[in-house]
């Protein structure tokens, strides 16, 4: 009975190390996307583009025709209200 027990404990750590080791992995390949990523902004800034406009335009293109929607009539009556339009 206790090598039953020390097999099924060493099958969960091995699954352990297998999910830790995963993560490892993505987390590097996620660093790495982030880098290339932010050579992708530094070009378009050396090209002249507006980089805070683009991640605007990215976020927005993210969301749902609806959500944007709504967002941008909030803004527009906050901007209304507090006479910036």
């Amino acid at each position: 009975m206790n090598d039953m027990s020390n097999d099924s404990q060493a099958v969960a750590v091995g699954q352990l190390r297998s999910f830790i080791e995963r993560i490892e992995r993505l987390e590097e390949e996620k660093k790495s996307l982030g880098d290339d990523i932010k050579d992708v902004y530094a070009e378009l800034k050396g090209t002249g583009f507006d980089t805070k406009a683009v991640r605007t335009i990215i976020r927005l293109r993210k969301q749902e025709d609806h959500e944007r929607q709504e967002a941008e009539a909030m803004i527009q009556l906050y901007k209304d209200a507090l006479g910036m339009a």
